[in-house]
């Protein structure tokens, strides 16, 4: 019984590591707590309050302050994790239908100099 058990919890938690080895976010700590980051950038991640639901309204210079955070062709939504798309026909990760961007002032890994301003941008928090 005791080998049924560690097997299972062994399994569970190998179960639970591999799906989260394939998402495109990870967690962060930072100086204004835990935020969601791209895997790959461990950049942080912002949400944008004049955004509709999975409609980005972020285009021109306003995207060149804030990349958005593209999914590529062969994405698939995970979760909270949506994607939309753009008005040039690139995807766009979304988190519970709110578009997902970098901000062009952060440099390293953990920043989240983009938290607040304007009072319209948001650190994706956990």
């Amino acid at each position: 019984m005791k080998k049924l058990v560690i097997s299972s919890v062994l399994a569970l938690s190998f179960a639970t590591t591999a799906a989260m080895a394939g998402s495109p976010v990870e967690t962060v700590k930072t100086s204004k707590g835990v935020v969601f980051a791209s895997a790959k950038t461990g950049m942080t991640l912002y949400t944008f309050r004049k955004d509709k639901k999975n409609l980005s309204v972020c285009y021109n210079d306003c995207a060149q302050a804030w990349p958005p955070f593209r999914a590529g062709g062969y994405a698939k939504a995970q979760g909270d994790l949506g994607i939309t798309k753009r008005k040039d026909g690139s995807q766009q990760w979304t988190w519970k239908g709110q578009p997902l961007y970098f901000w062009a002032g952060d440099q390293s890994k953990g920043d989240v100099t983009g938290d607040g301003v304007g009072g319209v941008w948001d650190a994706l928090r956990k």
